[in-house]
């Protein structure tokens, strides 16, 4: 009896140790693994806030629209200027001044080639999709245009991907749940990575910056 009640006493703490652990080392693994997610999320919506400004830059408004951004990444050129010589070249300046040029030139350049040389065609298609998701959530993208308070129009852009879509798992979906309670109520956030407003412009600055 003394035996079974020392083998039944060695489960209990067992059990309890089994307990503690998970209740410490769980929030430790959710941090870490929150880490990795979000800065891979981080990485694809810096690229997408590339090509929206490349795309603002030549048609003086963004796109909502993913399959207009890629599209334009993947096939469009733009026009670039670059000085001719060096302003500190007196001998080059005196020439051009001479042939009365100015010290500038146009090029064109091709959008992939020059801003997405990191990515290969295939990671340019699937900028679309949040990172962990199985390519199955995209980012939630929304473009237009806002008056600002002196009555000028201006090109706005958000660009969204809620912590729920790329943190939520069986393992996690408390911390999850926390984290997402205390961004909305605590800190006043929005839950998740983004850049730009559609309520005011603010340069697509990104909320983890």
């Amino acid at each position: 009896m003394k035996k079974l009640f020392q083998i039944i006493l060695a489960l209990v703490i067992v059990a309890l140790v089994f307990v503690i652990y998970k209740q410490i080392s769980t929030p430790i693994r959710f941090e870490n693994e929150q880490k990795t997610r979000e800065k891979a999320v981080i990485e694809r919506i810096k690229d997408i806030r590339i090509a929206e400004r490349q795309f603002k830059s030549k048609y003086q408004r963004f796109t909502a629209d993913f399959d207009t951004l890629i599209n334009f990444v993947l096939t469009e050129t733009m026009e670039g200027e670059r000085k001719i010589v060096d302003e500190d070249d007196s001998v080059g300046m005196a020439m051009l001044k001479k042939a009365r040029k100015k010290n500038v030139e146009k090029f064109i350049y091709s959008v992939k080639d020059s801003m997405f040389k990191h990515l290969t065609p295939e990671q340019v298609r699937n900028l679309r999709f949040i990172p962990y998701t199985d390519d199955k959530a995209e980012f939630i993208l929304e473009a237009g245009s806002i008056t600002t308070e002196s009555k000028v129009v201006i090109p706005v852009v958000e660009c969204r991907a809620p912590y729920i879509s790329f943190l939520d798992t069986v393992v996690f979906k408390q911390e999850v749940i926390n984290l997402v309670d205390n961004s909305i109520n605590n800190l006043d956030k929005y839950p998740g990575v983004k850049f730009g407003s559609m309520e005011a412009g603010n340069n697509e600055a990104g909320n983890w910056e």
